[in-house]
């Protein structure tokens, strides 16, 4: 029986770039730095919320992997806790553009929602979702 989703592989094109972005703009938490920086983990892995984040070099994916690993390829939404005017006052702090929004949407449980799109230093498509109060 299925219960979530445990991570997210994302390739990326510099992870280091990847790490201070998602630290940055979403307030990721790189867990195992030390053994990441040492190079004796072959993936960074970055929680976020519950779940986790594990990013890929591009140049050299770990292996199994994805059929064709692409920087910029993955399409993740966010559950934005706060205001969508909150969420874009965030990612204009960061001076991450927003790229659509905010435009209303339903949540994955059928809520009114309101979302803001965006993108990462591979092109990957982000998304805050605000379910509407």
């Amino acid at each position: 029986m299925i219960s979530g989703f445990d991570h997210l592989a994302v390739t990326c094109t510099d992870v280091d770039a990847s790490i201070a972005f998602y630290e940055q703009v979403l307030g990721a938490r790189l867990l195992h730095a030390e053994h990441w920086r040492a190079g004796s983990m072959p993936v960074a892995l970055m929680n976020v919320g519950a779940q986790n984040l594990s990013l890929h070099r591009a140049a050299s994916p770990v292996r199994p992997h994805a059929t064709s690993p692409t920087p910029g390829a993955v399409d993740l939404c966010l559950r934005w806790e706060g205001t969508i005017d909150a969420a874009i006052a965030h990612l204009g702090a960061h001076g991450v553009e927003v790229i659509e929004g905010p435009v209303a949407r339903r949540s994955s449980d059928d809520r009114p929602a309101t979302s803001v799109y965006f993108r990462d230093p591979d092109g990957n498509l982000l998304e805050f979702l605000a379910v509407d109060p």
